[in-house]
């Protein structure tokens, strides 16, 4: 098993995201890696890159694994039509798949499961896309 391609594959989907012109029109460029210094703006509605866990997924010809990770789009208490929004445009701009990695391959990209949420006191609003992609170093 081999945890070295995630890099590559997380730079693969903010690329894809950042570039998408369908959620640009929703959220700019407002994809993070983390969220901003405490007291900055945040945008209205972002995505933010979230946890991942990885497993072993090796065969008789490559080391390879299997990445689950989330992609949270964020929004504040507007409700939860533009969030849902850009959710589904996350969603559409990660259907065809990914460019090839800068280290190893996408065998396959596939949608898990989205949970939509309140949060915090100001009711704002998250959705946690969970992506699954099995990958070859």
């Amino acid at each position: 098993m081999s945890y070295a391609v995630t890099g590559a594959l997380q730079a693969a989907v903010y690329q894809v995201l950042v570039t998408d012109p369908a959620l640009t029109d929703l959220i700019g460029g407002a994809v993070h890696d983390a969220l901003p210094d405490p007291g900055a703006a945040l945008p209205p509605v972002y995505v933010l890159l979230g946890a991942e866990e990885a497993r072993a997924r090796d065969d008789a010809t490559a080391q390879g694994a299997l990445i689950r990770f989330t992609l949270s789009v964020m929004g504040g208490p507007e409700g939860f039509a533009q969030v849902k929004a850009a959710a589904a445009a996350v969603c559409d701009a990660l259907e065809p798949g990914l460019p090839p990695l800068a280290r190893g391959r996408v065998i396959s990209l596939r949608f898990e499961r989205a949970r939509a949420v309140r949060t915090g006191t100001q009711g704002g609003r998250r959705i946690d896309l969970r992506f699954a992609a099995r990958v070859e170093d």
